[in-house]
């Protein structure tokens, strides 16, 4: 109800061409209404007479100790919804214990995100440039703002067709905003803007490279096969985030949950593997837990919050999340995470 209602709240005080810019996907958007169905398709089996007055859903994430389970996934051009922006919802993370995945389209500079949550634990999102020289000043900045690990977007070869976004003619910012990130960066004038490009040159080769000239964890966001996470782990991954990136790339793919069982068999345990995609309730970050999700991400949540209440709204997405989970997991009858396992998740008309 409290997603509901801010995103509602959201939606009329937003430019309907920002407002469709983040609900939108691509194509005719079946993936979009798959990741949130998607759950649906899963119920949860208690046990019993197992539990606790107290619970601890804490997780451990590279560079990330001691977390909560909601993760704030990366979203674009925070300033266009709130004129606080990306700071908001910095303090607004921080102040709940969870992760901000902070972007490369950003409207607001790393360094400055990172100032915004103090002590709270902040990751880099990249997009790999085509341009070595210009990834690795990417990285550099990240790691002088403090940040404690890279995730890397692998799911954008090329952009995706965001038919929303063609309809209202919106292919670029307004005047007066721009993706910080990407200003005075090498081969570019001072104080220039270098665009993101997506590459579908990029190879695992890349990520070789990255791994070697970073001391930071390195993460992988948009996996889905679970050959691509074997070979994930083999090139020096600490972490992968199964996503069709909300829906917004290829509109024919699976929804992100379905891919989660196949992907955490591949990893057999040798890394973290987060989800986003559909998450709107507590009881869908319960079943996601319990079929192998060490935490997951949400994105539109924390948008529509931050549209609708700025700081304070990101915070109510972020502590009812975490609250509603808690309470699914009493429920469960655990104590802990790891309480929660896959023969606990039942497939709608049979079991796994």
């Amino acid at each position: 109800m409290i997603l509901r209602d801010l995103h509602d709240k959201a939606r009329q005080s937003l430019d309907p061409a920002h407002y469709d810019y983040v609900a939108g996907g691509a194509g005719e958007e079946r993936v979009l209404a798959d990741n949130e169905r998607a759950f649906d398709r899963y119920a949860l089996l208690p046990r019993v007479l197992r539990g606790g007055a107290e619970r601890d859903t804490a997780v451990e994430l590279p560079g990330a100790p001691r977390s909560s389970p909601v993760i704030v996934a990366p979203t674009a051009f925070h300033r266009l919804l709130h004129p606080d922006g990306e700071r908001a919802t910095a303090r607004a993370a921080a102040a709940e214990g969870a992760v901000l995945v902070t972007g490369t389209a950003s409207t607001t500079a790393v360094a400055e995100v990172t100032a915004a949550a103090g002590a709270g634990p902040v990751w880099f999102q990249l997009y790999p440039h085509p341009r070595h020289e210009v990834t690795r000043a990417l990285v550099g900045r990240a790691e002088q703002a403090g940040c404690t690990a890279l995730v890397v977007t692998v799911d954008s070869p090329v952009f995706g067709r965001h038919t929303r976004d063609l309809r209202h003619g919106f292919t670029d910012l307004p005047p007066g905003y721009a993706a910080e990130n990407m200003r005075g960066l090498p081969g570019a004038p001072p104080g220039a803007l270098t665009d993101i490009p997506m590459s579908p040159a990029v190879s695992w080769r890349d990520l070789d490279d990255l791994v070697r000239h970073t001391a930071l964890p390195v993460l992988l966001k948009g996996v889905l096969h679970p050959a691509d996470a074997r070979l994930a782990v083999e090139h020096g991954a600490a972490g992968l985030v199964v996503s069709n990136h909300g829906g917004r790339q290829s509109d024919a793919v699976p929804a992100a949950l379905d891919c989660l069982p196949a992907v955490v068999a591949a990893v057999a345990g040798r890394v973290p593997v987060l989800l986003d995609g559909g998450v709107r309730r507590g009881s869908d970050i319960a079943v996601a837990l319990a079929l192998g999700a060490t935490a997951v991400g949400v994105g539109r949540p924390v948008v529509w919050g931050l549209a609708a209440e700025g700081e304070a709204g990101v915070r109510r997405v972020l502590a009812g999340l975490r609250d509603e989970y808690d309470h699914t997991l009493a429920l469960c009858g655990g104590r802990r995470n790891t309480d929660l396992t896959k023969d606990m998740v039942v497939r709608k008309g049979g079991t796994w």
